[in-house]
């Protein structure tokens, strides 16, 4: 159990978050949305009033955005949304990847997409979601993967931008969320 915690308040919910080492150096608040549906249904509706007007589909990477990316399409009435795969699965055909260095995993991992998603990404306006904003490693992974399937990025969400994302003017947030130094 961490023993520093962070406050938080995004769109009217209140939430403390641990404190965790994720080097020698460095600590992060572990903002974790999965299983928490409160969290995830407000901040939902309150970003998709921020995203850009002729956004025409959403796109984030497994895990964390996708129970956003649900409630963002359901707020938005979209009827599909794509996610990047950290893993090729057998029913997946016609695969492109990218290579993707996230702050929260240790090395470098592969974002993929296979055809039923680049037909859905080709020629349309795409959003970009996670739920944390912080180095811009995921983002940028997920836009490279975007690009190289034929879609159009429009914009960059995130619920909360971590450290010197909150100066990032690529993006749109609800809130800041600081790093902090490990103990």
């Amino acid at each position: 159990m961490a023993n520093r915690t962070y406050a938080i308040n995004v769109a009217g919910v209140k939430r403390s978050l641990p404190i965790l080492n994720i080097s020698n150096e460095l600590a992060i608040a572990a903002f974790v949305i999965v299983g928490d549906m409160e969290l995830t249904q407000k901040a939902a509706e309150a970003l998709a009033k921020k995203i850009p007007k002729d956004t025409e589909i959403l796109m984030t990477a497994e895990t964390k955005g996708i129970p956003l990316i649900i409630e963002m399409a359901r707020a938005l009435n979209m009827p599909r949304y794509v996610v990047a795969r950290k893993s090729i699965k057998g029913y997946m055909d016609k695969v492109i990847f990218v290579e993707d260095f996230s702050i929260t995993t240790k090395g470098k991992q592969m974002l993929y997409v296979a055809d039923d998603d680049i037909e859905l990404l080709k020629g349309k306006k795409v959003l970009l979601v996670d739920d944390v904003i912080s180095t811009g490693g995921s983002i940028k992974a997920l836009q490279l993967l975007c690009e190289k399937a034929g879609g159009i990025v429009c914009g960059k969400a995130a619920i909360l931008a971590e450290g010197d994302a909150k100066d990032r003017e690529d993006i749109v947030y609800l809130d800041e969320l600081p790093l902090f130094k490990a103990e």
